[in-house]
């Protein structure tokens, strides 16, 4: 894990982020692999299935018993964590609400007879993508389907790939059934289930948006079949920033750098802090971390390859870098005066924790807001997943004699004749009789 100071920054930020871009390999090799499904459809997605997953299901849909199952089991099995998903789901469902209700039909009179407008209408078919790799994400699946749901989506589908038994794993169905029962499931991964769900085959649906995180791979068949079906964003490796001052506890910072460390090596923890002093101090405290961590293999592999705390001169610098590296999550562990004056100027991040209480992990499980957030520095220009990745923002517009509707005719004929378009002209000249 290196340590520099701000003036230091800006070189070593350079330095990063040079050579970042898409990995054309994965593009070829996804390229592939769609033009493989819209020639061959379900053979296509079956062949990737048995070469790339752990079975090969005949059939790709779940039947929704196995959900059932799946749900009574854990249950018996792990009540506990039952629980905690029906908490983190109620509290999910409630935010979700919440953001629904900011999105509203309007008409508004702009001129005496003339009255535009907006209406806010879900998409009809929503796919969430559930990876399975190195863990079963079964948070994700209330991240994802719950914002469909709320959103007004009518048909929701799940695709996540099939472990042994030709199933999804059990736990990511149940959580599906914990989520939302009437959801469909489909045991494909991979690029070749982005392409089945954008394109459609024999047997899987083409859905209209397709959200949830993923491998480089199905990142690579999200931006090649973007335009064909909607997305969420192109989700990349994740990343926490936290800004620490001298209050900060160490051990609390430090935490919470491993928790974002041991997703993979190529997760990035880094901490913006106000001395060499508090530097030094955190940097003891990972380690004294890591030697306890399970996980400190993957952890440590993470911290070596870009781990960071920055040593920050004042408040501006610490700004001007953390909206630099516009962060997938950024925590604020500085005194409540602190965080009141940086919080109104930090405008680039995925999902903001203010104060020490507001852990990360909170926003990852169960206090409601949405784990899927943009990375690589795309929250300078995009928000987390939420309902209005599901929902269309349409116009209307209709006309009556007024005051205001002439003067709009005429408007219009005279700026489309400017522009040479003689039929738009003539089009709004006859409304006028």
């Amino acid at each position: 894990m290196n340590i520099i100071t701000g003036n230091e920054f800006d070189a070593y930020w350079k330095s990063r982020t040079a050579d970042a871009g898409g990995d054309e390999d994965a593009l070829d090799r996804v390229r592939r692999i769609i033009a493989d499904v819209r020639l061959r459809r379900d053979e296509a997605v079956r062949a990737f299935t048995a070469q790339f997953d752990k079975s090969a299901p005949e059939r790709f849909e779940v039947p929704r018993e196995a959900a059932d199952a799946a749900y009574r089991r854990l249950q018996t099995t792990d009540p506990a964590l039952t629980d905690a998903l029906n908490i983190a789901r109620d509290h999910i469902n409630q935010f979700a609400l919440e953001q629904r209700k900011q999105f509203f039909d309007f008409e508004y009179e702009v001129s005496p007879g003339v009255v535009a407008g907006q209406r806010v209408i879900p998409v009809q078919k929503a796919a969430i993508y559930v990876p399975a790799g190195r863990f079963p994400l079964i948070s994700s699946v209330l991240m994802g389907v719950i914002p469909v749901r709320a959103a007004g989506v009518e048909e929701v589908f799940v695709a996540s790939p099939p472990v042994r038994d030709g199933l999804p794993d059990w736990r990511i169905l149940a959580a599906v059934r914990i989520a939302d029962e009437n959801t469909r499931v489909f045991a494909i991964g991979g690029a070749q289930a982005v392409a089945a769900l954008a394109l459609g085959t024999e047997t899987v649906p083409r859905v209209d948006v397709i959200a949830g995180p993923g491998n480089k791979y199905v990142a690579a068949a999200k931006r090649l079949l973007f335009g064909e079906t909607g997305i969420d964003f192109i989700a990349g490796p994740t990343d926490v920033l936290i800004i620490a001052d001298e209050r900060a506890h160490p051990d609390t910072v430090a935490a919470d750098m491993l928790a974002q460390a041991e997703h993979d090596p190529d997760a990035r923890a880094r901490v913006l802090t106000s001395s060499e002093a508090s530097a030094a101090r955190i940097a003891r405290a990972v380690e004294e971390r890591l030697a306890a961590l399970p996980t400190a293999e993957t952890a440590r592999a993470s911290l070596e390859a870009g781990g960071l705390v920055i040593i920050y001169a004042d408040e501006d610098e610490a700004v001007r870098i953390a909206n630099a590296i516009a962060p997938e999550h950024l925590e604020l562990q500085c005194c409540d005066e602190t965080n009141d004056r940086l919080l109104p100027r930090l405008k680039n991040y995925g999902a903001l924790f203010i104060g020490e209480k507001a852990a990360e992990v909170l926003g990852d499980y169960s206090a409601g807001t949405n784990h899927t957030l943009p990375t690589s520095g795309s929250a300078r220009f995009s928000g987390g997943l939420s309902v209005r990745h599901f929902l269309k923002t349409v116009t209307t517009l209709r006309c009556s004699e007024g005051a205001g509707y002439a003067p709009v005719v005429k408007a219009a004929e005279i700026i489309a004749r400017a522009e040479g378009l003689i039929g738009h002209s003539e089009s709004a000249k006859l409304r006028l009789g």
